[in-house]
C-alpha cells in the first residue's frame, strides 16, 4: 500500500497532521463545542418546507451572489449593514480561507495569539502564508499594549483575533481590537463564531466596522443556531473585501439547498437563539462547579469552559470516556475543555469530573 510519504507531496505539507478531534459515539459528547440542544420542531418543519422549494429548480446552478441569504445575515446582525457588507461560505473555515486565499499567500504572514484556534495555521500552511504565534498575557488574556506591541514588531499582513478566543474563551475588548488595527496597514479579522454567547455588556467588533475598511468580523451558523451540519459561516466588512473574496471563491460555491436553509433559519433566529440563554447558564454552572471542587476554570464568554488544575489530563480524559462523557484535550498543558451542553449533559459531566477533584494540582 502506497504511504503518504511516497507521494509528491508539497514539502511545507510534508509531516503535518489533519485538523480533527476525536469522534466517538457516546451518550454525552461534549468535545467540539457544538450546540447540543435539537432544532425546535416547528422550526425544523419550515427549514424543511424552504428545502424542497428549491429541489425543482436544482438542475440549475444556484444564486452565485446568493442575494436573499446575504440581506437576511445583514438584517440578522444589524449595525446598518447591507448585503454588500456580507460575504458567506462553507463555514466558518472557508470565509477565513478565503481571506488568506485574498490577502495572504507566498511571502506574506498571519499573526495570531496563541493559544489560540488551531485552524489557524493549517489555513496559513494551505495557503502558502507564514503563522506567527504571539504570545498571551497571563491567564491567556489580552491587553491592547501587548496585541499591538506584537503587531508593530512582526508587521503581518494579516490579524486574526479570535472572540472570545477558542481553546480559552476568553473574550477581547473592542479597545484592543481597535487598537490592533491602528498598529497594521494589513488586514485585521475578529473571529466571533461564538460571540451569542458572550454575556451581558459585552460588544461585538461589528460596532466597529464603519470607517475601518481592512477591519473583517466573522460569525458561524454552527454554535448558536445549532446548525453545525449545514455548514455556513459568513463575514461583515467593506464592500471593497467582499469584491476581493469574489476573486478566489469556487464557482457557486453555496449550494441552493445551503442557502435555502440557512435563509430559513435566520427567519427563526429568535426561536434557535432561545436556547443560548440556557447554554450560557450551564456554562456558568460549570464554571462555578469546578471552582468548588478545586480545579481553575478560565474567564469564559464562550459556549465552553477551559479548566486547569488536572493533573494528568489524560487519565481524566479516558476516566470520562469510560463514563460515556467525551472532552477534549486541547494540548495546554494540565488543562480539559468542555462544552456547555444541555442541563442533563452538564449534569452528568459534573457528576462524572466530581470523582476526579483528587486528581487536581494541589495549590
Amino acid at each position: 500500500m502506497t504511504t503518504l510519504d511516497q507521494l509528491p507531496l508539497r514539502d511545507d505539507l510534508r509531516g503535518r497532521t489533519p485538523y480533527g478531534a476525536p469522534q466517538k459515539v457516546v451518550p454525552v459528547a461534549l468535545n467540539v463545542n457544538e450546540n447540543t440542544h435539537p432544532i425546535p420542531d416547528a422550526v425544523a418543519t419550515d427549514i424543511l418546507a424552504a428545502i424542497s422549494t428549491v429541489i425543482p429548480g436544482v438542475n440549475r446552478y444556484p444564486d452565485r451572489e446568493f442575494s436573499v441569504l446575504r440581506d437576511a445575515l445583514a438584517g440578522y446582525l444589524g449595525h446598518g449593514l447591507t448585503r454588500d457588507d456580507i460575504w458567506a461560505a462553507n463555514g466558518s473555515n472557508e470565509v477565513l480561507q478565503h481571506v488568506l486565499q485574498a490577502f495572504g499567500g507566498p511571502g506574506r504572514t498571519l499573526l495570531g495569539f496563541s493559544p489560540t484556534y488551531s485552524m489557524y495555521p493549517l489555513l496559513a500552511s494551505g495557503t502558502g502564508t507564514a503563522w506567527i504565534g504571539a504570545e498571551r498575557d497571563s491567564d491567556f488574556e489580552l491587553t491592547p499594549e501587548t496585541a499591538a506591541a506584537a503587531v508593530r514588531e512582526h508587521a503581518p499582513d494579516i490579524v486574526f483575533l479570535c472572540s472570545p478566543n477558542n481553546p480559552t474563551g476568553t473574550p477581547l475588548s473592542l479597545e484592543t481590537i481597535a487598537a490592533v488595527y491602528d498598529a497594521t496597514d494589513g488586514i485585521v479579522l475578529v473571529d466571533e463564531a461564538y460571540a451569542e454567547f458572550a454575556h451581558d455588556g459585552e460588544a461585538s467588533a461589528l460596532a466597529l466596522l464603519e470607517g475601518r475598511p481592512r477591519l473583517l468580523v466573522s460569525r458561524t451558523m454552527s454554535k448558536a443556531f445549532a446548525y453545525a451540519g449545514v455548514r455556513l459561516g459568513y463575514l461583515a466588512a467593506d464592500p471593497a473585501v467582499t469584491d476581493a473574496l469574489r476573486l478566489v471563491r469556487l464557482p457557486y460555491h453555496l449550494s441552493a439547498l445551503t442557502q435555502a436553509a440557512a435563509t430559513a433559519a435566520v427567519a427563526h433566529a429568535p426561536e434557535l437563539l432561545a436556547m443560548v440563554d440556557d447554554i450560557r447558564l450551564q456554562r456558568d454552572r460549570i464554571v462555578t462547579r469546578l471552582g468548588e471542587l478545586g480545579f481553575q476554570p478560565y474567564r469564559s464568554s464562550s459556549n465552553f469552559v477551559l479548566f486547569g488544575g488536572v493533573d494528568d489530563p489524560n487519565a481524566v480524559f479516558e476516566a470520562l470516556l469510560a463514563c460515556g462523557i467525551l472532552v477534549r484535550d486541547v494540548g495546554i498543558a494540565h488543562t480539559l475543555r468542555v462544552s456547555a451542553g444541555t442541563e442533563a449533559e452538564t449534569t452528568a459531566f459534573l457528576d462524572a469530573i466530581a470523582d476526579h477533584a483528587p486528581n487536581r494540582i494541589s495549590a
